[in-house]
């Protein structure tokens, strides 16, 4: 696998990169750095291309075909016989389609299992307990095979918190996601979340018994993975207050100069519901009295 990630031309990149098989396109000229306190930069203003071979077209099939597989006959979905990325976020719109967010995860984890020998779990705690060198081994595996997926990633050393009562360790087991694909082409808050994120967390977590927590940043697409890190409750990760992207999400209202946009309403369907249900009976109720 490193080889594979080693040995991408660079040829097609106009500058520098970070990644070895993509090229930005700039939509539109690009300004110099502005102060911190100006407008935030559309971190989609700059599209990545990739440019997947036969090895990244094969891991897309086959995901792509087991989150099918995970899918009902009824819901019609069709994998292509050569998909492209493109596809396997469309087959991801229609997991979470119809589906609550805790739904949506539990479909996730169905994927990963089936991606798996039903003995690797335990085969997986056996060789890798939760030290550091099994959470630096294992940022280190991902750093290396997961592009496809994710885009160019590097590995960090950092302060991580290895105990319950915060006690931090130095190890290098951060992955940093430079710029998310899976984010960048959803453009959705709530798949990052329900699709990606916590299942992730999960499956590494109680499956694997290592734990993982992944921070994205939805200023720049970037993203942490944090192997040896326990992940705080979902309610309690700022993920669950994050709003919608304002230039991508058709649920975003017109109003501008909203001091606090309310959260993604795909993070937490049930939330929404309760909220809708409330402000539906709110409404009802000043009709009524009117």
């Amino acid at each position: 696998m490193r080889s594979l990630c080693s040995t991408r031309s660079t040829s097609v990149c106009p500058r520098k990169a970070a990644s070895r098989r993509c090229h930005l396109v700039v939509a539109s000229a690009t300004p110099a750095k502005p102060v911190s306190d100006g407008p935030k930069k559309d971190p989609f203003a700059e599209k990545t291309v990739y440019n997947d071979n036969w090895l990244d077209l094969l891991f897309i099939k086959l995901y792509s075909k087991k989150m099918a597989d995970c899918l009902p006959a009824s819901q019609g979905v069709h994998v292509p016989e050569q998909p492209v990325y493109d596809d396997f976020v469309r087959i991801s719109n229609e997991i979470m389609r119809g589906r609550g967010s805790k739904e949506q995860r539990l479909v996730v984890r169905d994927v990963l299992n089936s991606l798996m020998p039903k003995e690797a779990p335990p085969v997986f705690r056996a060789l890798f307990p939760p030290t550091k060198f099994s959470a630096e081994f294992n940022a280190l595996i991902a750093s290396l095979s997961f592009f496809w997926l994710v885009g160019a990633s590097e590995l960090k050393e950092e302060d991580v918190v290895v105990g319950p009562d915060g006690e931090k360790r130095r190890q290098r087991s951060v992955v940093h996601i430079k710029k998310c694909r899976y984010l960048e082409a959803s453009g959705c808050v709530g798949m990052c979340v329900n699709m990606c994120k916590v299942p992730t967390q999960t499956y590494f977590t109680e499956e694997f018994g290592l734990p993982l927590t992944m921070n994205p940043n939805f200023e720049d697409l970037s993203c942490d993975m944090i192997f040896g890190q326990m992940p705080p409750p979902v309610h309690l990760d700022p993920v669950y207050t994050q709003p919608c992207f304002a230039t991508q999400c058709a649920l975003v209202g017109k109003g501008e100069g909203i001091a606090a946009p309310p959260p993604c309403p795909k993070v937490d369907t049930e939330r929404s519901k309760t909220a809708n249900a409330t402000a539906t009976a709110a409404t009802a109720s000043i009709t009524q009295s009117a």
